[in-house]
């Protein structure tokens, strides 16, 4: 399985990101998706998941009202839209499918940063 994130940058508080995740070696579209980050000195968190074929998604408290998982199946592709961004937010992310909600499955790939700072 390959995972590939792209779309962090550097924002000022208040902004939006938007980050994508390009899928390969699975059958993608059998999986719940989920966004992860890691920040400076933190352990990897969840941040949103998204059901198989995009029905149902789960947002943890610190993402719930600003952010939005979305996925396409056709291009194997899950996005997260990142809104009204707080320096807390300051993270690598990264993606992953899951056997279940914060269960991943595959080895971690290369992540993408975001920084939120004034």
């Amino acid at each position: 399985a390959r995972l590939e994130e792209s779309g962090g940058g550097s924002v000022q508080p208040g902004g939006s990101l938007s980050l994508s995740c390009a899928a390969s070696g699975f059958s993608f579209s059998t999986y719940d998706m989920s966004w992860y980050r890691q920040g400076p000195g933190t352990e990897r968190e969840l941040v949103a998941s998204i059901s198989p074929i995009g029905e149902a998604a789960h947002y943890t408290d610190s993402a719930k009202g600003r952010f939005t998982i979305s996925r396409d199946n056709a291009d194997n592709t899950v996005y997260l839209q990142m809104n009204n961004l707080k320096p807390e937010d300051t993270a690598v992310y990264f993606c992953n499918a899951d056997w279940r909600i914060g269960d991943p499955v595959w080895d971690w790939g290369q992540g993408t940063q975001v920084t939120v700072s004034s």
